[in-house]
């Protein structure tokens, strides 16, 4: 059974619940991540969510979202949720929002509520290989064009990649030179970070 990280408004791990179950009118603050992935023109891969997704089902997004495992550095967590999302192997990896925390509330109640860092990833490959019960459609979309349209609502997406994207345009025009930020801007709770003794749930 998979478990998430709950987490204090600090960032510190706080215990752990079954994934299955974390996802309610109530759902507790835990620790998450969003991918953006960018081939070497720039581009970017967005996602449509697969239909029977608990949260979202049917949307369009960024590249990959997903929790780490309890002890799962974050930087592992992208490596495996795309490799088991998309049928990808990654060349690069880099924090570029290292705090995001948002909280959106769909029709029927159910809360995403999470600190959810932002890797920017590059990928020398053009055939992703998504896996249905994750995601029912891929487009690689220019990456101007693309935040354009977020951004002036033209473009529908998730609640989290709108957020991302407003805050990921002041980061620069070109995402291949967005600065990437140290491991040490991690939440607290993340087992990528040096200072190891703050990770463990209490």
């Amino acid at each position: 059974m998979e478990h998430v990280v709950l987490l204090d408004d600090a960032g510190r791990a706080v215990g752990t619940e079954p994934k299955a179950s974390v996802h309610t009118a109530t759902t507790p603050l835990h620790l998450a991540f969003s991918a953006y992935v960018f081939d070497q023109d720039g581009n970017l891969l967005i996602t449509r969510r697969a239909l029977e997704k608990r949260t979202w089902p049917g949307v369009w997004t960024n590249s990959c979202c997903g929790h780490p495992a309890p002890d799962e550095p974050l930087e592992l967590a992208v490596h495996r949720r795309l490799g088991q999302e998309l049928g990808i192997e990654i060349d690069d990896v880099g924090i570029v929002l290292p705090f995001f925390r948002y909280r959106a509330v769909m029709d029927n109640g159910i809360v995403e509520n999470e600190i959810c860092p932002v890797y920017r990833v590059l990928y020398r490959g053009s055939h992703p290989a998504p896996d249905p019960d994750e995601v029912c459609g891929v487009e690689w979309v220019d990456w101007t064009t693309f935040a354009d349209a977020v951004v002036n609502g033209t473009r529908d997406v998730s609640p989290w990649c709108l957020e991302q994207v407003q805050q990921l345009r002041k980061l620069g025009p070109d995402p291949l030179l967005w600065p990437v930020a140290p491991v040490t801007d991690l939440p607290l709770a993340a087992p990528d970070r040096p200072d190891e003794d703050l990770h463990s749930p209490a």
